[in-house]
């Protein structure tokens, strides 16, 4: 598929996907004989895990050294697996800490329905 279909695809502009390839997380995308980027279900899996990785805030660099090691091949792997653990607990920390903020403002609405603020 072409950049804009691609682009429409996965919800990131052409430009995001420029500086994803710029950046190194989108490597060996394909051209046509016109040099135009052309995209494969391959590409579509890869940018999927990217972006759900930036969704669980991990930082940009830290997806960039694993899509070195990714690139690396099998002798990477439990380099990979040690860093996607580690942001899971990162992950598991925020939302921990998500829920208490949670409860504390659930609470402080309590409050106010109970006529109790002021």
């Amino acid at each position: 598929m072409n950049m804009k279909e691609f682009s429409s695809l996965v919800g990131l502009s052409s430009y995001t996907l420029r500086y994803y390839e710029k950046i190194g997380l989108l490597k060996n995308v394909q051209r046509n004989s016109s040099g135009h980027r052309v995209y494969t279900s391959k590409d579509l899996r890869w940018i999927e895990f990217v972006k759900r990785l930036k969704d669980t805030a991990m930082p940009l660099e830290e997806i960039q050294e694993y899509a070195r090691l990714r690139e690396a091949g099998s002798s990477s792997v439990l380099q990979r697996q040690a860093l996607l653990e580690k942001h899971k607990r990162n992950l598991i920390d925020h939302i921990t800490q998500q829920q208490s903020h949670l409860a504390d403002l659930e609470d402080k609405i309590d409050l106010y329905k109970k006529g109790k603020v002021r």
